[in-house]
């Protein structure tokens, strides 16, 4: 097999890997060298089988030792298998650079024979990139759960990043759809390279190697088991806070395998679920949410309907709303259309004058959510006495309307005669949302 086939069979294999962002390196340009990793991190663009086009993203080898109900590269599964040479993927690497192909390198692997043997391979590729080929660019490696502490620690002078894949969320659930993993042998490389990352910082010497200067991210699967979403924003939290992590990435379970362990999908995967999921840890992670505040064991899944953001705030009508003349930064963080700028810019406006409403526009307040969580006097009166559950129906993406059919008798619209007193209120159209509150409260009047 030729390196265009193997490159064709292994690319594919790792565009289920979703964590391979490149921000946070401060790696600098070696004089004479290739690439430079630097703080500013990476842009990427996705191609549309889910690929991360500036970085190759590259299995080192699809023949796994391994059974894991979920994954495409199990040993059981009836799939071309391929295995790079470490200097394949360098010549690879090297190229794609000079043709401006990339401006880095994501390396994961499965597991061949042992696990040492695997991250021994894949650190033979790092190390000799930089040491041999002067290469700068930014090296993201995947760390083996079983390897020794000797060539994790050895990655992590070469890496930029590493990750160590969680998979399922529960330890309980990763044993029945994984039996040869658990927890354990996965939390024992995150926690050690947290722990030599703490000593490398603390470290202030100039001759103090680098080591992982991007940090670690790790990943799991949605919907492949019977999590709730609590249960995984709790999981995500303690990573953020134990392993110092830089992100924790969701991945929508994909039916890619048929297996009696795995529940059965028929529609499509549940990405609005993980898009929920990435808002809110976007919440703890900039707006300084804690995971019991976003779900807890009342409200175990977030709203597939609004944002964890306005769920968060509609539950907690006692709140809201705000004035944002005199309420401190933490809170206007959490008012739903106001995010991290346009609190710093509205934080520091007010010390110098009033803010008016047309300004917030301007700092870049999503007016459309926020009017409904803040007091201000140009708010109109009519929306200061909506409840929740009025707001709640005025936040809801409807489905745009369309054009009724005149000779459809199943979308005739019955009236009822003038001698009846039945009355009913028509549904407001989605485009006339921002004008609808003094309809909808002589409604309820």
């Amino acid at each position: 097999m030729d390196v265009r086939d193997k490159l064709n069979i292994l690319a594919a294999a790792a565009k289920y890997d979703v964590s391979c962002s490149s921000s946070g390196s401060n790696r600098p340009a070696m004089k004479g060298g290739l690439g430079n990793g630097c703080s500013a991190g990476i842009c990427h663009t996705w191609s549309s089988d889910g690929r991360c086009i500036s970085l190759l993203k590259v299995l080192l080898s699809n023949a796994c030792k391994y059974d894991c109900a979920y994954c495409v590269n199990r040993r059981s599964n009836d799939v071309p298998r391929a295995t790079f040479t470490p200097k394949e993927l360098i010549d690879l690497t090297l190229e794609f650079y000079r043709r401006n192909y990339i401006e880095g390198l994501f390396l994961s692997s499965a597991v061949i024979g042992t696990p040492d043997y695997t991250m021994e391979l894949l650190i033979k590729v790092a190390k000799e990139l930089r040491t041999v080929h002067r290469f700068g660019g930014y090296i993201h490696l995947k760390s083996i759960p079983g390897a020794s502490s000797r060539l994790l620690h050895e990655a992590g002078l070469y890496a930029d990043r590493s990750s160590v894949n969680i998979e399922i969320p529960s330890d309980k659930a990763l044993q029945y759809l994984a039996p040869e993993k658990n927890h354990a042998s996965i939390l024992r490389p995150m926690n050690y390279l947290a722990e030599r990352k703490i000593e490398y910082k603390a470290d202030k010497s100039r001759f103090s190697p680098r080591f992982l200067p991007a940090g670690q991210s790790t990943q799991m699967i949605v919907g492949a088991s019977g999590e709730t979403d609590f249960q995984i924003l709790t999981l995500s939290s303690g990573f953020y806070k134990q392993q110092q992590m830089k992100r924790v990435y969701f991945s929508g379970y994909v039916p890619i395998n048929a297996d009696k362990r795995l529940p059965v999908i028929t529609t499509k995967p549940p990405l609005v679920r993980e898009h929920r999921l990435y808002q809110a840890d976007w919440l703890m992670r900039f707006y300084k949410f804690q995971y019991d505040e976003i779900l807890d064991e009342q409200h175990p899944n977030l709203d597939l309907e609004l944002d964890p953001k306005i769920a968060w705030a509609l539950r907690h009508p006692e709140m809201f709303p705000i004035d944002i003349q005199t309420a401190d930064y933490e809170m206007l963080l959490r008012v739903p259309g106001i995010g991290v700028k346009s609190a710093q810019l509205i934080a520091a406006s007010r010390r110098y004058s009033k803010i008016r409403l047309e300004t917030l526009k301007k700092m870049g307040v999503v007016m459309k959510r926020a009017k409904y969580f803040i007091y201000h006097p140009d708010t109109p009166a009519s929306l200061r006495r909506l409840y929740p559950e009025m707001i709640r129906q005025q936040l809801i993406v409807h489905p745009k309307p369309q054009q009724l059919d005149l000779f459809d008798s199943a979308n005739t619209l019955v009236l009822p005669a003038p001698e009846s007193s039945t009355t009913f209120a028509l549904p407001i159209p989605a485009a006339s949302a921002a004008s609808s509150s003094n309809l909808f409260i002589s409604k309820s009047a």
